[in-house]
């Protein structure tokens, strides 16, 4: 039999015992050691790890086995890893916290059946590679799914559709409403973390990144660790202050924003404009586009404030049944995709829709427009009113609202053209809007503002790339 070795760093993790194929030697023999490092394999004498499952900042997941239940079951093996030399007093608190960690989850998994059920959690104490050092280990043993994660399940099959992406929000919106009556946050919800069991059943995994916020003591205000996955996390969250159930919410609208584009959630976000650039990627009803949109605003008031307020606006969409579970087929089998869900109703919550971002070349012309604009503007205003501070206060307000439309996408595409079209004629044929000046000095006076303008702006562009590579 292969057991594996749960030291970080062993350099030959994978052990065979030939003994160990014999079912009463299996389940009587005390312990057995790495032949690589000498760390104990059989974990809390119960528990053999066969297969490493992967490994992330804060520890390992291993496939074990119990030898103490007939059939000798499969189960996950957790294994928390203390970064850096810690103290004793650190180790102490780092077990505490284990420890209190494992308290939520164990009362999550027996409450809930889309939450895995955990089953133990124990230190371990084994000679350090170093002579005459110990080393700690702490571990939770979790029940095992067998299925795909949707990140996998995404990888294999492509893109999913309308119906699948509904199907996915209504079930882990369902667990959500629970962990969140618990007072807890998830902090970490993303593709890789929800399972499809293979009867089609989805779960909830990985609560490492858990946030208990009602059981806090007086003053603590509930601030992220840091934990979170890149993309999937809210701006509060990133700046590691206090996380809400709406933190949550924006990561689960991301997951579904990748699950429907198949693309990185990283891809998926525009840091210039601060928007996630997405709607033009997919074919789903508007209704659940605007509700994925206000689960995904940059503040958290301005979220859904719970996950039942989300279920009962994706409730508002039809009346159409209720969505089937996908089933897992067995393996090498892809499983089959649902068709999309014809458009629906419109959004029931009001909100603005998100302006497109502007590129490169919008901007430049959007400022060779104002440039030449503004200057016609004040060539026309001095002429009739010959007080500069007049003539630049006046001019400023009609730029400024000529640049507020171009925001707003009011003035776009050939307006940009017409309207310093219209407005050169109208000079260039009534001599008193020239003033002194000639045709020939008011063109070239247009065209180097403009130029000036494109100039301006494409150094404050980037300026602004390098300052958001910087930071």
């Amino acid at each position: 039999m292969e057991v594996y070795c749960t030291r970080p760093h062993c350099p030959q993790p994978s052990n065979h015992f030939a003994d160990l194929g014999d079912q009463i030697t299996l389940r009587t023999v005390q312990q057995k050691y790495c032949i690589s490092c000498g760390m104990p394999l059989i974990l809390d004498a119960r528990y053999l790890p066969i297969k490493l499952l992967g490994r992330g900042g804060f520890g390992a997941a291993f496939l074990a086995r119990d030898r103490r239940i007939p059939g000798m079951p499969l189960c996950v093996v957790k294994q928390f890893q203390p970064v850096g030399n810690l103290t004793t007093t650190q180790l102490e608190l780092a077990q505490q916290l284990f420890e209190r960690e494992a308290d939520v989850l164990a009362q999550l998994g027996k409450e809930h059946d889309q939450i895995p059920d955990l089953f133990a959690f124990f230190p371990v104490i084994a000679q350090s590679l170093q002579p005459g050092e110990q080393s700690q280990f702490f571990y939770l043993v979790q029940e095992y799914i067998d299925g795909q994660n949707l990140e996998e399940e995404l990888a294999q099959k492509g893109s999913f559709s309308e119906t699948e992406v509904l199907e996915v929000l209504q079930e882990i919106l369902k667990v959500l409403k629970f962990v969140h009556h618990k007072g807890i946050i998830h902090r970490d919800i993303k593709p890789s973390n929800i399972m499809r069991r293979r009867d089609g059943r989805l779960f909830l995994l990985d609560f490492g990144a858990v946030k208990q916020v009602t059981t806090a003591p007086s003053g603590v205000t509930g601030a992220s660790t840091g934990i979170f996955s890149m993309g999937f996390a809210p701006p509060e969250q990133m700046a590691g202050r206090q996380v809400f159930p709406s933190t949550d919410l924006y990561a689960l609208a991301v997951t579904s924003l990748t699950l429907l584009t198949g693309q990185e959630a990283t891809q998926l976000f525009d840091a210039y404009s601060n928007q996630w650039q997405w709607r033009k990627q997919v074919n789903i009803s508007p209704h659940l586009a605007d509700v994925l949109d206000k689960m995904l605003l940059p503040a958290a008031n301005q979220r859904f404030e719970s996950a039942q307020e989300v279920l009962d606006a994706l409730a508002l969409r039809n009346t159409s049944p209720a969505i089937p579970p996908t089933i897992l087929p067995s393996p090498p089998q892809t499983p089959p995709s649902s068709p999309p869900t014809p458009n629906s109703s419109p959004v029931v919550t009001p909100r603005p829709q998100s302006l497109p971002a502007f590129s490169t070349w919008e901007l430049l012309g959007g400022a060779a427009f104002s440039g030449f604009e503004g200057a016609l503007i004040a060539i026309a205003i001095f002429s009739l009113i010959p007080q500069p501070i007049i003539t630049l206060g006046v001019a400023a307000l009609i730029l400024g609202g000529l640049i507020f439309a171009q925001t707003r996408r009011w003035i776009e595409g050939k307006d940009l053209l017409i309207i310093p079209a219209i407005t050169s004629a109208i000079i260039l044929f009534v001599p008193l809007l020239r003033g002194t000046l000639t045709i020939q000095q008011v063109v070239i006076l247009a065209f180097a503002a403009a130029l000036v303008a494109i100039a301006f702006t494409a150094l404050f562009r980037l300026i602004y790339k390098l300052l958001s590579l910087i930071l």
